[in-house]
């Protein structure tokens, strides 16, 4: 079963958690304490729920598909247990498969479910979303004309899907101006996972996700910006904004591109003996080189991963916004022929020093804004809720630490007015790099922290 670390949808190619739909309300009983028990009073509620559906068929003001309604209540169910779980059909199961491989169809746009919304994580480079300007933290209120609020994400990603070359228009609504409508045309998505540059004497890498393509490419984007820096490197920007996470696995192998052995992430699920630790391969392609990993609230999972193992390790300074705060693990689960699989939330994931990001995020060692606040931003800033983050989905996990996310605060460094670059975080990345001070300390075999114990759920 593979492992994963994805919280936003891909929308047409992987279908997440169903918001909003869920199982009728069962009738109050006392909790059984044998083991016995328990299986008789899930018994019991079985047959509430299959009565509640039959009474529902048989008197409901039109027919309805049984079908439907039954997998509505089975995503709302694993929906109620964190906004990660989910259930995916087999025409889903199939969509998420052809995502990792690296190729799909659709808009190219992560997007997650907040308050009967559905809001957009992050649009992925050179896909449709992404030439339609359509930006983080926007809203996506209707498809065609027709409303999509209320409606479960999974209800809603549908609409979005559809035959390669036709067209859809979708409402948006974004903070401080009118909705509008943008025309996106489906397509396949094939991302450009790694990006390379040179910036005068420095080296500049974007990982746009973690896929089955990702540490290919990166490795070929590692030769090529050698290449592409005239004169020695000074050193390295590795820029994770807007990255929406995706293989366990694949986080390994890029962390172990900038480490020289030693622990990435451990995982500890339900259980005291359920405590995995992953190492980074020997395979460290600059030991010595200074590097700046980029993070915005768009940084997840995976990209989180990286930050956090880098930024532990003391490999590298990381710079820009606190990231989105996704610190649990998911596992694809087959249910077997034609009937599509389960994706549950089995453990919970920690950085190299034992600490959690869930609903926290990294925090960058130099923060500093991509955009200037307006004077009426900067206003009411401290008044607004934390709304694009891991913490203000529903139903999210609870940091088993007690640590909690920063309150929304004006950043400590913005883009002067004067300023007429294109990309302020980078200019101050690469400012910090050849100004000596992106401090970079040896990469070491790190000291495997003490086990904490994962937060253990009551028993089904």
């Amino acid at each position: 079963m593979r492992k994963w670390l994805m919280g936003p949808v891909i929308v047409a190619g992987f279908i997440g958690a169903a918001i909003g739909a869920g199982l009728p309300a069962l009738t109050a009983i006392a909790a059984p304490n044998s083991a016995a028990e328990k299986r008789a009073e899930t018994f019991r509620q079985l047959e509430l729920f299959a009565e509640i559906v039959a009474k529902a068929q048989a008197n409901y003001v039109t027919e309805f598909d049984e079908g439907e309604a039954i997998e509505a209540a089975i995503d709302g169910m694993l929906a109620s247990l964190d906004p990660h779980s989910s259930y995916l059909d087999p025409d889903d199961f199939k969509d998420m498969q052809a995502q990792t491989s690296g190729e799909y169809g659709g808009l190219g746009i992560e997007v997650t479910a907040q308050d009967g919304f559905v809001k957009v994580v992050s649009p992925m480079d050179g896909t449709p979303a992404s030439r339609a300007g359509i930006k983080s933290a926007d809203f996506l209120t209707a498809i065609d004309g027709k409303s999509i609020v209320g409606l479960t994400l999974n209800d809603a990603v549908k609409q979005m899907r559809g035959a390669v070359g036709s067209s859809i228009s979708v409402t948006v609504v974004r903070e401080g101006v009118e909705p509008f409508d943008v025309t996106l045309t489906r397509e396949v998505i094939r991302p450009e996972v790694v990006k390379v540059k040179a910036v005068g004497d420095v080296g500049y890498l974007r990982i746009t996700t973690f896929n089955e393509q990702t540490v290919k490419a990166l490795d070929k984007g590692l030769e090529q910006v050698r290449r592409e820096v005239k004169g020695p490197m000074k050193g390295l920007v590795l820029d994770l904004r807007d990255n929406p996470g995706g293989l366990l696995d694949a986080s390994i192998e890029v962390s172990s591109r900038f480490l020289n052995g030693g622990e990435v992430v451990s995982t500890r699920g339900r259980r005291e003996a359920d405590v995995e630790r992953y190492n980074a391969r020997r395979v460290n392609r600059f030991p010595d080189l200074p590097i700046v990993v980029l993070t915005n609230q768009g940084s997840a999972s995976a990209a989180e991963i990286v930050a956090g193992a880098l930024q532990d390790r003391g490999r590298a300074v990381v710079l820009g916004a606190t990231t989105f705060g996704k610190g649990s693990v998911q596992t694809v689960i087959p249910l077997g022929p034609n009937k599509g699989a389960m994706r549950l939330t089995t453990s919970r994931y920690y950085t190299p020093s034992g600490k959690s990001i869930q609903g926290a995020g990294i925090e960058p060692n130099f923060e500093v804004a991509q955009v200037r606040l307006t004077d009426k931003e900067v206003t009411e800033i401290k008044t607004r809720a934390a709304r694009y983050s891991e913490a203000a989905l529903p139903h999210a996990l609870e940091n088993d630490q007690g640590v909690e996310r920063k309150p929304p605060h004006v950043p400590a460094d913005m883009p002067p007015a004067e300023y007429k670059g294109e990309d302020y975080q980078l200019d101050k990345a690469v400012e910090l790099i050849r100004a000596g001070k992106a401090k970079v300390v040896k990469a070491v075999a790190a000291a495997t922290p003490a086990p904490q114990e994962a937060a253990t759920p009551a028993t089904p």
